[in-house]
């Protein structure tokens, strides 16, 4: 007989609609005890109905067709969550930062982050994340997207922005980016301040 759980169901569907977005318990409390919603993690990742992705961190399965079985999410969204979490924020470092725009192809062989909490290592999805301090120079940029393209181009270097560098990154930039774009260019190196200027230029 199938016996409903309340407290499993809410899970279920909170998961669910995150489209593989790891969700942190933190953001499940509030729906029920801690222990209730402990028994509950607990008896769905028996079930395999989710997954335990990191330390306190559940996804919906996500089946890989190359892979013959279920994979955790990506590094990104994992590390992400791992932010939400730990009320922190984290940008990609590098040629992660690069990679993600999809500036370079290169996948990096460390994933690295700068974050405004303290530096250390933690186990994401079967992979190592390194969160490196930093200080409010590089932290305070306004804006996800802002700081993304920030280190992409530090990576990418002033000698090498291209036009079609230039063409990708007016493709990611939204409306709603300009602003924080224009707050940030005081916080940026010299070199960067036309090139962000030429992503907002109509």
């Amino acid at each position: 007989m199938n016996v409903s759980h309340p407290v499993a169901d809410k899970i279920v569907a909170i998961i669910n609609k995150r489209n593989g977005v790891p969700v942190a318990i933190a953001e499940l409390l509030g729906m029920a005890s801690r222990p209730a919603i402990n028994q509950a993690l607990a008896r769905l990742t028996r079930q395999k109905t989710i997954m335990r992705v990191g330390r306190g961190l559940y996804a919906w399965p996500r089946f890989s067709t190359l892979m013959k079985h279920n994979v955790a999410p990506s590094v990104d969204s994992l590390a992400h969550a791992w932010a939400r979490k730990n009320r922190l924020r984290i940008i990609p470092f590098g040629a992660y930062a690069a990679n993600l725009l999809g500036l370079s192809t290169q996948v990096p062989a460390k994933y690295v982050y700068y974050t405004n909490g303290s530096t250390q290592r933690v186990r994401l999805g079967g992979s190592d994340v390194k969160f490196l301090n930093r200080g409010p120079k590089t932290m305070d940029l306004k804006g996800q997207r802002v700081a993304h393209i920030v280190q992409a181009l530090r990576y990418v270097g002033k000698d090498r922005i291209t036009p079609d560098v230039i063409a990708r990154l007016r493709q990611i930039v939204r409306a709603e980016d300009r602003a924080d774009i224009k707050r940030s260019l005081k916080q940026v190196a010299g070199w960067m301040q036309p090139v962000l200027q030429r992503l907002i230029k109509e």
